[in-house]
């Protein structure tokens, strides 16, 4: 299986023959194409034409975060498997106000279902979210009557909020209290947390699109503006709870972060780089994990869970089956 390769250090980095060179003040390294599908790039980092070209012709990925760990932007090299058919399966769907809905409501639907399996997992943990996956399913009631898609994301924009109100509970650390969502800035340690996490699922989805013939500026829950991407916006909706959160009380529960791996910043909160190095590493192996998949009969990783939603949702703009999100079971 490829993997993602992390770049933190100040650098330069280029091609050197058939492979890939990083050199910093650290020393030299050698990084084998064949083994990789994407690269994020934390650093000040420089590089060129030559290396770009080498890139596109290795479909490799390159994404850029600036210093708060912020996501800035991608290299996404020519679509290799983009298809004119796929695009204008994926635009009718959009353009057509009920065949949007649809997917809308089934993506919000699988985020909503995910998030509830986090908190009865942690019900039958002892946990007390009793009342939080009360609340979720009293307002999730609410989404078959949904008419436009600003009502479905305010349905779905309070049962998350609901959700977390259950993260102090679940967490129990003081010294990583959370308020409530805010986002730029993150006022808080779990807010820090939670973007960073949410980052990584955005951009991971969107190296998965770049291997459909699916175009990532076409979504469907998410509103196609003028932004670059969007689609990866939905399809890590479903996903943040069990990977992004489970994360998040995993590395908590285990005192494998705390409060010295994060800084405060004028833009609030955020991870230091030993902080993202510290989740970086959980949430690739997180995504090397394999589950028992009911429908296909074997064993799959996360990261390949992610791939055959996409397919899935393929087959619905194709016609050939209706799409149902992944909903996990413990």
């Amino acid at each position: 299986m490829k993997k993602a390769i992390y770049v933190f250090n100040d650098g330069e980095i280029k091609r050197k023959d058939n492979t890939l060179c990083f050199e910093s003040e650290q020393g030299r390294r050698f990084i084998p194409v064949e083994d990789i599908n994407e690269i994020h790039i934390y650093g000040e980092v420089t590089l060129n034409k030559r290396f770009l070209e080498f890139l596109t012709e290795k479909e490799i990925i390159l994404h850029f975060y600036n210093n708060y760990g912020y996501y800035c932007g991608s290299y996404y090299p020519r679509e290799h498997l983009n298809s004119g058919y796929m695009i204008l399966r994926q635009a009718e769907h959009y353009l057509d106000k009920e065949r949007r809905m649809v997917l809308a409501k089934a993506i919000a639907r699988g985020a909503i279902a995910n998030m509830q399996e986090v908190l009865r997992y942690y019900l039958n943990r002892g946990k007390d979210v009793g009342t939080q996956l009360q609340n979720i399913e009293s307002l999730a009631a609410s989404i078959d009557g949904a008419q436009t898609i600003e009502v479905l994301m305010a349905i779905e924009g309070n049962i998350r909020d609901a959700y977390y109100s259950a993260f102090n509970t679940i967490i129990d650390k003081s010294e990583f209290y959370f308020e409530g969502r805010t986002r730029r800035p993150p006022r808080d340690r779990i807010n820090a947390l939670i973007s960073f996490g949410n980052t990584m699922a955005y951009t991971t989805c969107l190296s998965e699109i770049y291997r459909t013939h699916l175009d990532p500026r076409i979504s469907f829950l998410h509103t196609t503006n003028f932004r670059r991407f969007s689609l990866n916006l939905d399809i890590a909706e479903i996903f943040k709870p069990i990977l992004v959160d489970r994360i998040i009380f995993y590395l908590l529960s285990h005192n494998m972060l705390k409060s010295n791996h994060f800084e405060s910043k004028v833009a609030g909160i955020i991870l230091n780089d030993k902080g993202r190095q510290v989740f970086i590493s959980e949430w690739e192996n997180r995504l090397r994990t394999t589950i028992k998949h009911r429908e296909i009969g074997r064993s799959v990783s996360y990261r390949r869970l992610i791939r055959l939603e996409l397919y899935k949702l393929e087959k619905h703009l194709m016609g050939e089956k209706p799409y149902q999100p992944y909903i996990s079971r413990w």
